[in-house]
């Protein structure tokens, strides 16, 4: 799974530099972005041409005070370039809204459903509080599913800061769950797959990479989904 993962990243990294002009070291929020992109599986494609886009908009303007410093200048436009693949790709009525609430409701239950599961498993192995903590998550999941199948007006921001109240919850648990020699096979992991960026990202990006790498192993190892809306 990991192993096209970092090509990823200095693809776009890499790309951006030549758009700039100037070698420019990611900040720690471009790397979080890269990954966010990365794990909603938003083609490369789609990045490169949203970062082209960004910057001819940037040239065409009369005033230029400032260089383009941030990949989250060009945040937009990949988004927009992703629309109009899925456009392209799969036509479908347009609602003026990012999701249907059929779509929203979908995904808070499925989610739900497997947070149920993963509190059973607990339940099943003694750890009663994190049966629970499981168990909290899953039917606050289970309460934006009826929100979201109602004719009330969604507030995603508030959403999205809400799953992510609850995924952090889910990481937090699930770190504390895992056993000490399941944690070190883990890192072991981690550094064989950060051993070739090492030298070029700094120890912000690094130690960020550790935690995505983290996160992410935990929730393969108990077949976990990701909550925030990036991920319908």
């Amino acid at each position: 799974m990991m192993e096209n993962y970092f090509n990823y990243f200095t693809e776009i990294e890499e790309y951006f530099w030549k758009k700039r002009g100037t070698a420019l070291l990611l900040s720690t929020l471009d790397w979080a972005l890269i990954d966010t992109w990365k794990e909603a599986r938003i083609p490369l494609e789609a990045v490169l041409k949203g970062i082209d886009r960004a910057f001819e908009k940037h040239d065409a303007r009369r005033r230029k005070t400032r260089k383009v410093n941030s990949l989250a200048y060009c945040q937009q436009e990949v988004l927009a370039a992703v629309e109009e693949k899925q456009r392209a790709m799969l036509p479908h009525p347009s609602s003026g809204e990012p999701f249907t609430h059929e779509d929203l409701a979908r995904f808070f239950a499925d989610n739900a459903g497997a947070l149920k599961e993963a509190a059973r498993e607990f339940e099943a192995q003694g750890r009663a509080e994190s049966a629970a903590t499981f168990a909290t998550i899953a039917a606050s999941l289970g309460e934006l599913a009826l929100i979201a199948r109602s004719d009330a007006l969604l507030d995603l921001e508030g959403v999205e800061r809400r799953l992510t109240v609850l995924e952090d919850k889910m990481f937090s648990t699930l770190l504390g769950a895992a056993g000490e020699q399941d944690l070190v096979a883990m890192r072991a992991e981690m550094d064989r797959a950060l051993a070739p960026v090492h030298s070029k990202v700094g120890q912000e990006q690094i130690a960020l990479l550790q935690k995505q790498f983290l996160h992410r192993k935990l929730l393969e190892r108990a077949s976990l989904p990701r909550l925030s809306l990036f991920y319908l």
